[in-house]
């Protein structure tokens, strides 16, 4: 019987605030994410407009202004000034003294 990685008890709890400073993989998938709210915000609110019952309309048009939402959620999370981020976060001697070879 194969044993799973992972047991109920294993699970994290959620992060209560996003990470200061975004990691380029953080911020790719941060895009991705964008791109698929986007998208389906402009799907539903083309088939919104093209709805006759009003009670679909209505549902399309919630739906897509759910997917707005969580668009605008997600660009607040890319507008961050990385290097501003960084340079507040508490170095080790060892990455100070790198960074001093790599300037001179």
């Amino acid at each position: 019987m194969p044993t799973t990685m992972f047991s109920p008890q294993q699970t994290q709890a959620p992060i209560p605030q996003p990470p200061r400073v975004i990691s380029t993989k953080d911020a790719s998938y941060l895009k991705d994410a964008l791109s698929w709210e986007l998208l389906a915000f402009k799907k539903l609110h083309f088939f919104a407009q093209q709805a006759t019952d009003p009670q679909v309309k209505q549902a399309l048009e919630k739906a897509g202004q759910m997917h707005q939402r969580h668009y605008q959620k997600l660009l607040t999370h890319l507008q961050v000034n990385n290097a501003q981020a960084m340079a507040a976060i508490p170095q080790t001697q060892a990455q100070q003294q790198q960074q001093q070879t790599q300037m001179q």
